[in-house]
């Protein structure tokens, strides 16, 4: 229920397609995990924006739309990594509307305010979709 949209300033974004309540699960994507010795190489590459830290320094590869989620510092949606599962879950920390833009805190904690490894653009810079 995700489709790839404009978030302008951002570029590409991921929208909601339908309304989404807080709590609810959004979406579980297949990881593929990137071992610790090879993150360095990784880097260095395009996917070197895209990846999640895992465990035992590893990295891991989400699959499907959400490794196209944007950052904020104000999130409406969390994720969760399930190292066990190989997968990541995205939660709706608050209720989502149609058309309505997905973001995540890259840090991993919605409230975590510390700097990320970019400049961060103007949190409201992304129109809603007409769903």
């Amino acid at each position: 229920m995700l489709i790839v949209g404009n978030a302008n300033i951002k570029g590409r974004g991921i929208f909601a397609q339908k309304r989404f309540l807080k709590g609810e699960l959004i979406e579980k994507a297949p990881i593929i995990v990137i071992p610790a010795e090879q993150v360095e190489l990784l880097d260095k590459t395009t996917l070197g924006n895209y990846y999640y830290d895992w465990e035992e320094k590893a990295a891991a590869v989400a699959f499907g739309l959400v490794s196209l989620i944007n950052h904020s510092y104000y999130p409406n949606t969390y994720y969760v990594k399930k190292f066990a599962e190989g997968e990541v879950e995205y939660i709706a920390y608050q209720d989502i509307e149609a058309g309505e833009e997905m973001t995540a805190n890259y840090n991993g904690s919605p409230e975590d305010k510390s700097p990320i490894w970019f400049d961060v653009v103007d949190e409201l810079s992304s129109t809603p979709l007409k769903i």
